[in-house]
């Protein structure tokens, strides 16, 4: 029943009474509670799934779930199936720290922080279907972790159908016809089907490793020494510094869990096409897969071990003049002279303890030492020296790379570093090439001559008498001559493009190691033998880095014709790369590859607070999974939490859970690592369409139905993290048919920080966390819901302001005021307000609403919708109220600010005797015609230039309009008699007069 308006002026805005009220009364109705399958469209908008900590939310946090449940609130309202679920990742280091801190089950906690965030949530009316809630931590959840963990273990990557297939066919082509149909790289091993079948039980599960998705084994992992737990590469940063923690990473040998994420990464990289995501995120995704297009080149010591390097330039082979090995390389130890074996055992210790992070980091000085051993480039049969350096891992490519220093920035400074051959392969597309002619060495004509023939010649500014020549390579030949007839003493150059060194006897081109020995050899005899120890330097290259004339041409990277390379040499540019791949191919010195930065994931963690692993290890050395019908492995109360002292995970410590007597009778000891809490957050979203399905992950129903999610929103810090984690999953789980698409998220979008007033990050040890509790108890969940939107673009980061809530506020009191006592103030007198201007701005609004909230531009929502609220008040004034085209613009206010502010319009809707609830009445829609202005303003230019404006009807046509800028005062003034070349119009937006 509608109140009386005096009653309604009397009654202030009061968020304390209406918040609790509405929030009880959409609770017990179970008003956002969401139904599966019916005949409306879908909607699956999902925030991260936080970690509950003790702090509980900031209003940082709420800058997330704020536009993410406006958002649904509209969706719900355009007549779609809405599902806007709410769960707690609650495994992980940060719960199971705090557990030890305060010594509480990690369980009672998670349930603690939870009830707290969720109380919180509710606070600020967020929208959340709470019967689908989910905790990661619990057995009914975790279950499925284990399950989709045991379809990793039990599948392997087909190459060559591009998909998952389970292990059993694998072993099925193994006792065929062995490896040889797999097209494995060259740096995999190949078997025979009677190798095979000649392994024992052990052996082929150790051959079985290198292929399954899910598999253990020992590497060089990053051990974190404050949480005392192994770590992915993921979470430590550029310093080397744990990503939780903040403590230096250590390096550590341990057998670890991983899953093969590298089998999907060409999936991964393209897969991204097919997503709307923000472009930071999917660069920051290629460029962590790192793809790259190459070959695999056979290398082979001199004592006839291979060496498999992987090259993105096959077209430089014939410039390999060193190789590098990475520290661990298994040949490193055999391939060590006697000579040479205490310093490369010393910096092999050394590069042990450094993390990844820090060993290939742009700013670190590139080292490295030499093994004393040679291999042979399979190209040409140069010998050529093997380094090791710490920049190359073990764990990227083959851990071994060519260096053709000539043409890779990397490559030619470790080669000047080490004295090591230059030898350029590829011609200079530009063809441009420099000489020096030092002073006192050539004929006193050599300068006219030079200048006669057309080239470049300048005075060296530092030394008298020298000469700076520029040229083209297809200048060299003659170049060179010309100068070798009149050069008496000492030598010059052509480098660049050319590449000739030149003396008074003879001219060599620099063509090879050996022309480098030879031309190095040449310039060290021209030396006095007093100055030979002084000025010799052990390479060509090095003398021609000293000259600085040449040094922007001594170095190149790009692609270019081959040069001194064989067969190859001369090869067009554009395709010398495949057709080398072709030549190796052919000659079985290697073959095409795509290669990855990205690294398998890492997902063994030596805690107590994770999901368990589902595998018993049998004395023997087997590993023996569980069964489905075994699920879920729940984790053991235990009274200590604390990490142990050998870095085993505390389920070690508990016998009665660790040992086990398997079925056939044989003693077996359950994994004791469990894992990352990523492993938990790469499927929740699937676990939302039917949170508690005993029986599976969810039916295919529920997940044909609500998947992908349609929009996704959280920070941008998981870019390679979760996000990565749950596509990789989420493909596995299409491969082996539960799911019916490819990628998980459809849209995702980025919030930006909200920072302390002081301009800080909030944090509680700085005393500057802002809650949403305070803000709520001074001015209202809809004000602090309104300010979260205003605050700012939604992915930037913006501190906070004391005074912006307020305004908030102030905006509502009014929308209060206007809605429900619109004459109850007085207004201003003789405004001109027609009912026409009225219809034209609600469905203008109703227009920008709509797209502003599609676009995430909350922050221009708010405005439009303080805009709307301010015309009403002037509508007021005009004397519309009471018109029909009052009571549907003050309707239109409420709907479109329903979503961001749901309490009071709610509480509005009612005071007006509508029915319940304004949150499931249809979305206003806009009537193109009545949004359409009568009337526009038009610029009025000359020579470009603002002068004047005119509003115009909104069909004015050109001529006329610019018969009226012709006519106008200002514009007349300036035209002052000069000459009127054109009139440039743009009907509707302006006339440019352009005079001389």
């Amino acid at each position: 029943m509608e109140r009386s308006e005096q009653a309604d002026t009397r009654e202030r805005y009061d968020p304390a009474t209406i918040e609790p009220k509405w929030q009880q009364r959409w609770a017990a109705d179970q008003l956002y509670q969401t139904t599966t399958g019916d005949d409306r469209p879908k909607y699956f908008v999902l925030d991260f799934y936080p970690y509950p900590s003790g702090d509980g939310l900031s209003v940082g946090h709420c800058r997330n779930y704020v536009p993410t449940d406006v958002l649904a609130r509209y969706y719900r309202m355009k007549g779609y199936n809405v599902l806007h679920p709410m769960g707690w990742d609650a495994f992980g280091l940060p719960a199971e720290n705090a557990a030890i801190k305060l010594k509480t089950n990690p369980a009672q906690l998670i349930r603690r922080f939870a009830a707290n965030y969720k109380r919180q949530m509710n606070l600020i009316g967020v929208s959340y279907d709470w019967e689908r809630e989910i905790n990661s931590s619990t057995p009914e959840y975790y279950h499925w972790t284990q399950w989709i963990f045991l379809q990793l273990y039990t599948a392997w990557y087909d190459q060559r159908e591009d998909r998952a297939r389970p292990i059993t066919d694998l072993i099925a082509e193994l006792e065929q016809h062995g490896s040889t149909r797999l097209h494995l790289p060259l740096s995999e091993t190949r078997i025979t089907a009677a190798q095979w079948r000649s392994m024992d039980h052990l052996a082929q599960q150790q051959f079985l490793t290198r292929f399954r998705l899910a598999y253990r084994g020992e590497a060089t992992v990053n051990w974190d020494p404050v949480d005392k737990t192994v770590i992915a590469n993921e979470e430590v940063d550029a310093e080397g510094r744990a990503w939780r923690s903040g403590a230096l990473v250590e390096r550590k040998v341990l057998k670890q869990w991983f899953f093969r994420i590298t089998a999907y990464a060409e999936r991964l990289y393209a897969d991204l096409d097919e997503v709307d995501w923000p472009n930071k995120i999917t660069v920051m995704q290629r460029n962590w897969i790192g793809r790259s297009e190459g070959a695999e080149v056979v290398f082979h010591t001199e004592q006839g071990d291979p060496i498999i390097v992987f090259t993105t330039r096959p077209d430089t082979l014939w410039g390999a003049t060193f190789m590098v090995l990475a520290p661990e390389h298994p040949l490193v130890a055999s391939i060590t002279s006697d000579a040479q074996r205490t310093p490369v055992e010393a910096y092999v210790a050394q590069a042990r303890t450094q993390t990844a992070a820090a060993r290939t980091g742009d700013e670190k000085e590139k080292t490295g030492v030499f093994t004393g051993g040679f291999a042979l480039n399979p190209v040409n049969g140069e010998r050529i020296p093997i380094w090791i350096a710490d920049y190359v891992l073990m764990d990227y490519g083959t851990g071994a790379i060519m260096a053709v220093p000539a043409h890779d920035e990397r490559d030619f400074a470790f080669a000047q570093q080490y004295a090591l051959p230059i030898i350029p392969v590829i011609a200079r597309p530009d063809d441009r090439a420099k000489s020096y002619i030092a002073p006192d060495t050539y004929a006193a004509d050599l300068p006219a001559k030079l200048a006669a023939a057309g080239y470049v010649v300048q005075p060296d500014l530092d030394h008298a008498g020298g000469l700076w020549i520029t040229l083209s390579g297809a200048q060299a030949a003659a170049y060179a001559e010309l100068v070798h007839e009149h050069l008496h003493s000492g030598w010059s150059d052509v480098v660049g493009a050319g590449w000739l060194a030149i003396f008074p006897e003879e001219i060599m081109p620099f063509d090879s190691v050996a022309a480098d020995q030879r031309i190095t050899q040449r310039i060290t005899l021209s030396f006095p033998e007093d100055q030979v120890e002084e000025r010799a330097q052990p390479t060509y290259m090095r003398y021609l880095a000293a000259i600085p004339f040449y040094q922007d041409v001594i170095y190149h990277a790009e692609y270019g014709v081959p040069i001194n390379s064989g067969v190859m040499s001369g090869h067009a540019a554009e395709t010398a790369k495949p057709a080398t791949i072709d030549w190796l191919e052919q000659q079985g010195y290697g073959q095409r590859r795509l290669n990855y930065k990205l690294r398998d994931w890492l997902i063994s963690r030596q805690r107590y607070w994770g999901t368990p692993f589902p595998i018993i290890h049998t004395s023997d050395g087997l590993e023996v999974p569980l069964t489905a019908a075994q699920l879920p492995l729940t984790l053991p109360d235990v009274e200590s939490y604390e990490p142990t002292a050998t870095g085993e995970s505390p389920l070690a410590t508990i016998p009665d859970w660790v040992n086990v007597t398997l079925p056939d009778g044989r003693q077996g000891r359950r994994e004791t690592d469990t894992m990352g809490t990523f492993a938990c957050s790469s499927w929740y979203f699937l676990r939302f369409t039917d949170p508690h399905n005993p029986d599976q992950i969810a039916t295919s129903e529920a997940l044909r139905y609500w998947l992908p999610v349609d929009m996704y929103v959280g920070g941008a810090e998981h870019a390679v993290m979760h996000l990565l984690y749950a596509r990789f999953w989420t493909k596995l789980l299409y491969d082996i048919g539960v799911v019916t698409f490819r990628e998980p998220f459809t849209r995702l979008r980025n919030q930006g920080l909200i920072l302390a007033d002081d301009g800080r990050k909030m944090s509680k040890s700085l005393g500057n966390v802002i809650t949403p509790d305070a803000i709520v108890a001074e001015h209202g969940a809809d004000a602090l819901r309104g300010y979260e939107c205003f605050i700012s673009d939604f992915e930037l980061a913006v501190p906070w302001s004391e005074t912006g809530v307020p305004g908030v506020r102030r905006w509502l009191d009014r929308v209060w005021r206007i809605a429900l006592a619109p004459a109850a103030e007085r207004g201003q007198s003789g405004v001109q307000f027609s009912e026409r201007e009225l219809q034209r701005i609600t469905h203008q609004t109703i227009q920008k609403i709509e797209s502003d909230i599609l676009d995430f531009k909350f922050n221009t929502m708010i405005a439009a919708l303080m805009e709307f609220t301010n015309a009403l008040y002037r509508a007021r004034d005009a004397g519309l109220v009471g018109t029909p085209t009052w009571a549907a613009a003050i309707e239109t206010l409420l709907l479109l600010t329903a979503p961001v502010a749901p309490h009071i319009t709610e509480e509005i809707w009612q005071r007006m005797g509508r029915e319940y609830s304004i949150h499931q009445q249809a979305w206003p829609i806009a009537d193109a015609a009545l949004a359409a202005a009568e009337e526009v303003e038009v610029v009025l230019q000359v020579n470009g230039k603002l002068r004047d404006k005119l509003t115009v009807a909104v069909e004015t046509d050109a001529a006329t309009l610019e018969q009226l800028a012709l006519a106008n005062e200002k514009v007349q003034s300036q035209i002052n008699g000069k000459q009127v070349q054109r009139v440039i119009v743009v009907p509707g937006k302006l006339v440019n007069v352009v005079v001389q």
